[in-house]
């Protein structure tokens, strides 16, 4: 029976606009499907260090199972300012300008809801990863792409980003290392950029998840760049580089006025993160490096094959000089990228992403993710060039 009342639909319109993702379809059939090589998951396949995991399994025993701060463990805090003033020489104050999250993902999206009002735009990298827009469209916000392109290392362009910029823009929002390019943004650009948000007074939100795993190159902390930790929102985590991902366990770093802001929203979103976990993350602070040092090592190692193989069997591939990944064109394939994904799923059990997943710029290319044994992926490689070499272009 009818109530008289006239209704738009049960699901809100923000979130109906939330596309959907263009990665989920391949693990769907990816679940039904044996002997598949998954080159697309990008998370680590190392295990959390042992050490890790039983300081974790020692909170516990000790019956540290309470709500922390808010902010998160005082200790935890502590360790995290001292890390990023001895990678990096900024200083963020242990009790004002951090906030332990529950992953980056709730400090993207705490960040986001602290500065937008509705119909700010936000400007990010094409292709980037592919949270970013359904944070910013759920935080009430319009999410403007800036293309950049694979002949010069998808770098972004300050001349194309400072073109975008409309008297509704309030932030730019990055993530170098870059997922899923693998790009590192240099010193160069990141002065550029920081120019450009001091001249039009934006927020800056840098995805920094990434930072330990470069090769070959520095990272660049965007933070440390003259007058920008005032405005900058830096998200930084424990997933990557100490192999963590189940563990949702991440932080926010900005001035203590911006991080109250960010407070009020986490406050009632998550209350605080898993205690265990954060007692995790703070022996791999004080304890970690070594890890770091080897999982780096090998990366590189799996890296340096699989660029090679790329370039080498016609696929050619921007040197990514950070995180885990690969981006190379498939056009001389003949198929666009989602075609070339299915194909080679369904022809030669081997699951790479297709650019178009990450944004128009994406487009003639397939996201590899190297975090994966070394001899499965030379396997991949083989199954990928002889996939090529059965729908080459002009091959019969």
């Amino acid at each position: 029976m009818s109530d008289g009342v006239t209704h738009r639909g049960n699901i809100s319109q923000h979130v109906q606009a939330i596309p959907s993702s263009g990665i989920r379809r391949f693990f769907d059939l990816l679940a039904s499907m044996e002997g598949v090589i998954s080159l697309g998951v990008g998370q680590p396949d190392f295990v959390t260090p042992n050490h890790i995991r039983q300081a974790a399994i020692k909170s516990i025993e000790d019956g540290e199972t309470y709500y922390t701060s808010n902010y998160g463990l005082v200790e935890l805090r502590a360790a995290i300012s001292r890390h990023l003033n001895r990678l990096y020489g900024i200083r963020y104050d242990a009790g004002t300008e951090i906030i332990v999250t529950a992953g980056v993902s709730e400090g993207l999206q705490i960040a986001l809801e602290a500065i937008l009002d509705p119909g700010d735009q936000v400007l990010s990298p094409d292709p980037g990863y592919v949270a970013y827009l359904p944070a910013v469209l759920l935080a009430g916000g319009v999410y403007m792409q800036v293309p950049t392109r694979s002949d010069d290392g998808f770098q972004l362009h300050p001349d194309e980003l400072e073109s975008r910029i409309t008297p509704r823009t309030k932030a730019i929002l990055f993530g170098y290392p870059a997922n899923p390019t693998g790009a590192v943004m240099t010193r160069e650009t990141a002065q550029a950029v920081a120019d450009i948000a001091e001249r039009h007074n934006l927020f800056v939100i840098s995805d920094e998840i990434y930072d330990r795993l470069v090769y070959d190159t520095e990272h660049v902390c965007f933070a440390t760049i003259p007058k920008m930790k005032e405005r900058t929102i830096l998200l930084g985590g424990f997933s990557k580089a100490y192999a963590m991902t189940g563990w949702r366990l991440a932080y926010t770093c900005a001035r203590s006025e911006l991080t109250e802001a960010i407070m009020k929203v986490h406050q009632y979103v998550m209350m605080s993160a898993p205690t265990p976990a954060q007692f995790a993350a703070l022996q791999a602070l004080n304890a970690g490096e070594e890890d770091v040092r080897g999982m780096v090592s090998e990366y590189d190692r799996r890296r340096r094959m699989l660029v090679n193989r790329l370039n080498a069997m016609g696929l050619p591939c921007a040197d990514p000089h950070g995180a885990f990944y690969a981006f190379p064109q498939i056009g001389g394939s003949g198929m666009n990228d989602e075609s070339f994904a299915e194909r080679l799923l369904m022809e030669e059990r081997v699951a790479v992403i297709p650019g178009s997943a990450f944004g128009e710029a994406g487009a003639g290319h397939v996201r590899i993710c190297y975090a994966q044994n070394y001899d499965l992926l030379v396997e991949a490689m083989d199954r990928i060039q002889r996939f090529l070499e059965r729908h080459r272009v002009g091959s019969k």
